[in-house]
């Protein structure tokens, strides 16, 4: 399992699925929730409307007994000021929700008129026989139906404050405002869930009455009920679908990654620095990743090839002293007074110059960095040019930071070798030029041919006029100059001089 994870496409996979997952949550919670919505407002319309019309029947002068209570099959709830329910369906059983779960509306009591007569449907302060005697005793309920019962506005029990809204309705007159609420109720043996709406109305005899009505849910609950199951059964095969394009899609993007790594293992198991990585035909980072990779391959062959070249070329550099001593050696071993013991210092000088080269080299790829020394350029190149016969120096004060051994073996390489090349005269110069520190080495030999200004800073390179090795040397002195010029953080150039020898130019940081 974690191999499998560890994969680029499994990873890939993974994320655009959960991802995917979280949206379509996301996403279908809205859709339920706005659904919901919408059909709990659709139902609650409903029931408003089923209420206006049972008020309207009410603020006519309709009887409790003459209401279209049972018309829709909708449990209808009939409340006085006082709380007590005075008209409900027929078949009302049970409900919750509403200002009161009473199902059956007490029968109305008669009242004395002025008159002596008595009028029905009139719940007034005779109330107070069961309530408390005269409406202001007992549980506080209040004859006038504002009293202590606390129910308020939201119970419609009709108690409480003078500032109800209801209570500003004038006889005839329906509230304007309605108030929802979700419950239950059980009607001609059904039970169902119900939104209920409240809606007041001033009854002239009658005072002021709430009408329940309520409007069944079920419609709602089922459409969020499919919904929901189609949400759940398509959330899987939609995440499905969405992994295995993922897995497909990343796949073939990721094609020439393979093609990419299966090229660089045969180029490893082969140590065939020659081969290349394929290159896909786009302009992604993929194809940018495989000519980068094949750049560091040709620049690895570069570096390969220039070190074989490098190995090969110093076995032969040393193996021209150590023969040419070992012949001497040999030969005054059995002819003493033939030994050429002039010659055979020579050998063993060049030997240890050659190994000193090559070690500073060896030194130099190993990515050595020069010391921190604060020194004046100029002092170093007089030094340089008194231990050489015929090298003139012009020189300004120009101070540097490096490593003095290593400069002063820069220059001495350029001065060896403008004395080998120059007819009479070797110039060494220092001056300032902005925030560098320029050195020349000048002569008036030759020169050096434009096409070959560059190539005489290979190692092991030597040009025709300076093949013999008694007197050019193995060729690694310009090499190793650049070398050390680089390191440096400067440059060094070969040019042609005024007076038409080489003129080789040092470029060095100064310092501040």
């Amino acid at each position: 399992m974690s191999r499998l994870l560890g994969s680029v496409r499994a990873r890939a996979t993974l994320a655009a699925t959960v991802v995917v997952a979280i949206a379509l949550v996301a996403a279908g919670t809205a859709v339920l929730l706005s659904l919901r919505s919408n059909l709990n407002d659709q139902a609650g319309t409903e029931a408003e409307r089923s209420a206006r019309e049972v008020a309207a029947d009410l603020s006519g002068g309709a009887s409790y007994d003459r209401l279209r209570l049972d018309d829709d099959q909708r449990p209808v709830q009939v409340v006085d000021a006082t709380g007590v329910l005075v008209a409900a369906s027929e078949d009302l059983r049970r409900i919750s929700g509403t200002g009161t779960d009473v199902v059956k509306p007490r029968p109305p009591r008669p009242t004395a008129t002025a008159g002596g007569g008595a009028t029905a449907d009139d719940h007034g302060g005779d109330r107070g026989d069961d309530d408390g005697g005269d409406g202001h005793g007992g549980d506080d309920k209040g004859g006038d139906g504002k009293g202590g019962d606390d129910r308020g506005k939201d119970g419609r029990g009709r108690g409480g404050g003078e500032d109800d809204d209801y209570t500003s309705l004038r006889p005839g007159q329906i509230g304007a405002e309605v108030s929802f609420a979700d419950g239950s109720a059980t009607l001609d043996g059904d039970t169902a869930d119900y939104r209920f709406a409240a809606v007041a109305v001033s009854v002239q005899s009658k005072g002021e009455l709430t009408v329940y009505a309520g409007a069944p849910l079920a419609a709602e609950q089922a459409a969020v009920r499919t919904a929901l199951t189609v949400m759940l059964t398509g959330l899987p095969l939609l995440l499905a679908v969405v992994a295995a394009v993922t897995w497909r899609v990343t796949r073939r993007a990721l094609r020439p990654v393979e093609g990419i790594r299966s090229e660089m293992a045969a180029i490893t198991a082969s140590e065939d620095l020659a081969r290349r990585v394929p290159v896909p035909d786009t302009q992604d980072e993929v194809a940018g990743l495989a000519r980068t990779t094949n750049e560091t391959l040709a620049a690895l062959e570069t570096s390969v090839e220039r070190q074989r070249r490098f190995v090969a070329d110093a076995s032969h550099e040393l193996r021209s002293p150590i023969a040419s001593l070992r012949t001497q050696l040999e030969v005054g071993a059995a002819h003493p007074e033939l030994l050429d013991v002039t010659g055979a210092v020579e050998d063993t000088v060049r030997l240890q110059r050659l190994a000193a080269d090559l070690l500073l080299l060896a030194r130099l790829d190993a990515g050595e960095r020069p010391s921190g020394t604060r020194f004046d350029l100029a002092a170093l190149a007089r030094e340089e040019a008194l231990r050489r016969p015929g090298v003139t120096a012009h020189c300004a004060s120009a101070e540097v930071v490096g490593s003095r051994g290593q400069l002063a073996r820069l220059l001495g390489n350029l001065l060896d070798n403008a004395r080998r090349h120059a007819r009479s005269r070797v110039a060494v110069t220092v001056r300032t030029d902005g925030a560098w520190a320029v050195l020349e080495v000048a002569d008036d030999g030759a020169g050096v041919p434009a096409a070959e200004r560059e190539r005489i800073f290979e190692r092991f390179v030597r040009l025709d006029e300076a093949r013999s090795r008694d007197d050019g040397g193995a060729g690694l002195g310009l090499a190793i100059a650049r070398d050390v010029a680089r390191r440096h953080g400067g440059t060094l150039t070969a040019g042609e001089a005024a007076e038409g020898g080489a003129l080789f130019t040092l470029r060095l940081p100064a310092s501040a």
